[in-house]
């Protein structure tokens, strides 16, 4: 049975993440690396087990989080779909049966606010769980800082969280902000997509969606 464990130690991912990064890294985007994805495969798997899913499902929610971004590898346009493709290959090869394969597909698929949509609590996870990482640490140059938007706002987020709450069926970004780097309007600025399509993920889980700066509920 296919687990994340498997895909940790699989060459062919490892050079997938790996070589996928290393193109951002050329285009300037943020870290999409190892860190990245060990990370939404983690919290994607806590949500739904949090919520008291099934442990099949978490896991796949897991292995969907980290295989999500390998599409980079092609190109950053329409990376979901390739990276949806590139999973199948892997996934049949290591075992995976095709009812399972389709729904990691399916939610790779999806994850990107341009496009995707929440289509399964699998799917949902992963949404959630990829668009809640925002942290200096994704910066790879502190010094365009000063220049770019989406590098500012990143490096002013001093820690981030994803918290769910099965009773009062909440899940909440929590972050706090140095506002001396960024205001928190910068973070509306480039990230509403991405949270209008959070929502949605929340919803589909029957959860609310809050997103917390600073101590100060703002959704």
């Amino acid at each position: 049975m296919v687990v994340l464990k498997t895909l940790l130690k699989d060459p062919e991912v490892v050079a997938l993440i790996g070589e996928a990064d290393r193109q951002l890294a050329t285009l300037g985007y943020t870290e999409h690396g190892p860190r990245h994805a060990r990370l939404v495969a983690k919290n994607a798997r806590a949500v739904l087990s949090a919520l008291d899913f099934g442990e099949r499902e978490a896991e796949l929610a897991a292995v969907a989080g980290y295989l999500h971004d390998i599409g980079n590898v092609v190109n950053r346009d329409q990376h979901e779909r390739i990276s949806a493709v590139l999973a199948r290959e892997v996934l049949l090869r290591l075992g995976m049966d095709y009812v399972e394969t389709a729904q990691v597909m399916a939610a790779i698929g999806n994850h990107h606010e341009v496009g995707g949509n929440p289509v399964s609590n699998v799917s949902s996870a992963l949404i959630l769980a990829d668009k809640a990482d925002v942290h200096k640490s994704r910066v790879r140059n502190p010094e365009f800082v000063k220049f770019d938007i989406h590098d500012r706002v990143n490096f002013a987020v001093r820690k981030s969280a994803l918290n769910v709450n099965k009773a009062e069926r909440t899940i909440t970004f929590d972050l706090t902000v140095d506002t001396a780097i960024a205001p928190v309007m910068e973070y509306f600025e480039i990230f509403l997509a991405r949270m209008l399509i959070s929502r949605r993920a929340a919803d589909f889980l029957k959860c609310r969606f809050e997103l917390v700066i600073n101590g100060t509920r703002l959704v």
